[in-house]
Order: structure tokens, then sequence, then C-alpha cells
């Protein structure tokens, strides 16, 4: 087995480890990202089809965070951002959504949450609502958190509310052509300036004292001064990488934290029949659809992009129901569920249904989960998490973040330049 000498060792070509290697090679720091998969992107896995990018990962521009749009700028890629109208299905029928409706007032009052903290549930039983505000805001915090609202923190949902308004965290964007176009750019970057990307080279054990790491995969041992490890929590927690000596403060912080889950998936129609059912339809311009009496119960179009594209979602405890199923058996249920919904025959669906397409996150062994959030008491893990292990062992990704956008890309762009930051101020 051989052995190659390093300054670094990036483990994991997802958001975090590209963003992080390519500053380093850019100070001249001599680089190598060890990816298990057979492609580079992690959890931004775009598929094309037709010319038309299809997500099965991460989707949206949350807001205008200014790293990532940093990112956007300098690679000259194009953006826009989605409209239209959001859509009830309620006792049968389908209405415009209101903010009431929605009970986000619930949330908001997050913004300002004082005291020992306490689960999701719990801060809901604590309030004067109605138990319709009341599961709303549990469907929100469940489906956008892929959490158990029995689990995640209210105090991280406070910082989060406030995160989010710091960079207009309601709006939302779409990168045209696709979110893998910003991984393509950094890793050009990194091979223009001398670093190399590793596929198909699954770390299993990281061995390491002070100034000195070893990163073994199962046909070549790695060393370096240090290493950035940016696997996905899930994969932290589910010990199939081993690091020894045991960074003990680190995976305490690991145990205070939880890996979401969600089941996603698109379908794609001959054409965006929802937006021709009736003259006075509310569905002409429709941009999110919620159906809580139906799972999934959060579907998407690509709205304002026409085209026959169709997201169903299904985050925390629920996605229980459709976990285990082929991508062939999400379509026939999803059609089932979507001929409800329209007031169409299901074989009317199904005629127009091209093509389902699906990525099974929980499953998938470089991610075990969706994306994180913060257990009750845990709102101080990420802190510990970002912060280095005798100046050898750093931490990146999303679940690392300490600015409250846990779960995001740009969260994972912002603690990869964070760990690259740290190793370069480094005597």
């Amino acid at each position: 087995m051989s052995k190659r000498s390093l300054d670094t060792i990036v483990v994991g070509a997802g958001i975090a480890g590209l963003t992080a290697a390519r500053a380093l090679v850019e100070a001249g720091v001599r680089v190598t990202v060890l990816e298990a998969r057979n492609r580079i992107g992690g959890r931004i896995l775009t598929h094309h089809f037709g010319g038309q990018p299809i997500e099965l990962g991460a989707e949206f521009i949350h807001g205008r965070p200014p790293e990532l749009w940093a990112l956007i700028k300098e690679a000259a890629l194009e953006t826009y951002e989605r409209d239209g109208s959001q859509i009830s299905f309620q006792n049968g029928s389908l209405q415009r959504r209101s903010e009431e409706e929605l009970a986000f007032h619930l949330l908001e009052d997050l913004e300002n949450f004082k005291g020992p903290d306490i689960s999701f549930n719990e801060y809901l039983s604590s309030l004067n609502a109605t138990e319709a505000e009341r599961a709303s805001a549990r469907g929100f915090v469940e489906g956008f958190n892929a959490a158990d609202a029995s689990r995640i923190s209210s105090a991280a949902l406070g910082v989060q509310q406030n995160a989010e308004d710091s960079i207009e965290g309601d709006r939302m964007f779409y990168l045209r052509g696709g979110y893998d176009r910003i991984v393509q750019y950094l890793a050009g970057k990194i091979i223009d300036h001398g670093g190399t990307i590793r596929l198909n080279s699954a770390v299993q054990a990281i061995r390491w004292i002070p100034a000195s790491v070893e990163a073994i995969d199962d046909k070549q041992n790695f060393s370096a001064h240090r290493t950035i490890i940016t696997v996905p929590l899930g994969v932290l927690q589910a010990g199939t990488l081993s690091i020894e000596p045991r960074p003990d403060d680190i995976f305490q912080a690991v145990s205070q934290l939880c890996m979401g889950h969600a089941i996603r998936f698109t379908l794609n129609f001959r054409e965006p029949f929802w937006t021709s059912l009736l003259p006075a339809s509310p569905v002409t311009d429709l941009s999110f659809l919620f159906s809580f009496e139906e799972t999934p119960p959060v579907w998407w179009t690509t709205h304002p992009h026409l085209s026959g594209l169709l997201t169903g979602w299904i985050g925390g405890p629920r996605s229980a129901v459709l976990e285990g199923l082929t991508s062939d058996q999400l379509a026939s249920h999803a059609c089932s569920t979507l001929a409800r919904i329209f007031s169409l025959p299901v074989n009317k669906v199904q005629e127009l249904l091209l093509g389902c397409y699906f990525h099974d996150w929980k499953h998938d062994p470089f991610s075990l989960g969706a994306y994180s959030y913060i257990a009750n008491g845990g709102l101080s893990a990420p802190r510990r998490l970002s912060e280095p292990i005798a100046d050898t062992l750093f931490f990146a990704g999303e679940h690392t973040d300490t600015t409250g956008n846990w779960g995001t890309v740009h969260a994972a762009i912002r603690s990869g330049l964070r760990a690259a930051q740290q190793i370069l101020n480094l005597p």
C-alpha cells in the first residue's frame, strides 16, 4: 500500500470540502480531496434531462447569503427568483393559502425565545394558539427542517429565524442550469491550482497525533500535517469513519445534533397540466402546493419557469410512510395523490408522466440522511464542532455552521471557508 505526503487532506468533495480545498490551494497549500462516491458534489446532485436540470438534493438558494452570492457572481452564473402562488388543498378543494393559515407568527415569536431550551412541541403547548395553528406550525417545522418536533430545539429555531431575517431568507432563487454548476466551478479551480480530487476513495480511518495525520482508504494511505473532515453528520454518528485517538469533545457535540430525514422526488410530466385545469383555477401560477391531508404534504413547481416538473416533499417523522419505496412505487403513489388533489382520473395523470427521479439520502451510506438539525439543549454543539483539535483536525459541513443557517448550501460554504482560514492562520 502506497503513501503520499501532503499539507492538508480534505475528506469529502461536497460543497464544504470543495470550498475549503479551493481556498487552500489558491493560498499555495498542497491539498488532496478524498471523495467516497464516484462523483463530486455530496448532497448537491443534479440530473440533466433534455436540457432541464432536475435537482435530487439541494435545490434552492435561500435568500441572499453573501458567501454564496459572491461565488455565483465570481463564476458568472445566472439565477432567477421563484414566485407564484401558494395553494392549499383542504376539504377536497384548492384555495390560495393565507399567512394566518400558515401560522408563521408562531415561528416569528421564536426570535425572542428566552429561558431554558425546550423542544418545539413543548413550545407549541405553551402557546395560546388553536390546534389548527399548532398543526400548521408543526408541519412547517418538521417539513422545512426534516425534523422531529419532539426533538428539535426551540432556541435553535429562534436563532434560525433571526439568521433567515438577516439574509432575506423568505426569498428563494434557482441557479440557472443547475446547482452542480457551482460544484464544477469549484472543482475546476482546485485542479487549476494543482490540487487533486480522488473519487471512489472512501476513507475508513484517520489516525493522528498533533501536526500529523494519516487517512486510510482501501487502496492507499495519505499523510499530511492536518485534515478537514467534511463528511455529513449522519456518517459521523454512524461511526463508519474511525478517528483515532477519538476526539471525545467532538463526538459529544455530534450526539447533540440530529440528522434529519426527508423524501423528495421529482415527477416529469409531458406538460404542466395543473396550469390549465379551469379558466379561473387558482393554480395557473402555482409555486407551492400544501396538501396536509395527503402524502406527501408539500409540492412545488419550477414557476416562473414553465415546465412539467413537479417535486414532492415529506420531511420529519412522516417521511417514514414512504420510506423504502422505489422510484416506480413513489410515482404510482404520487399519481394517485395528485389525481385526488386535482380531481382527475388516475390514469390521466399516469398517461402524462414521463419519469420519476429520486435519490434515497437516508440509505445512501455516504450521507445517511438529508441534513442536520439541533436537538433540544444542543445549541452550543455547532460551535464546538467548528473548533480545531490540536490544530490538526478541522471539521466543516452544514452541521458545523455557527450562524443559524444549518442545513443549507450557504452554511456548508461558510464552514469550508472558516476551516480553510483556520489552517491559513496557523503559525
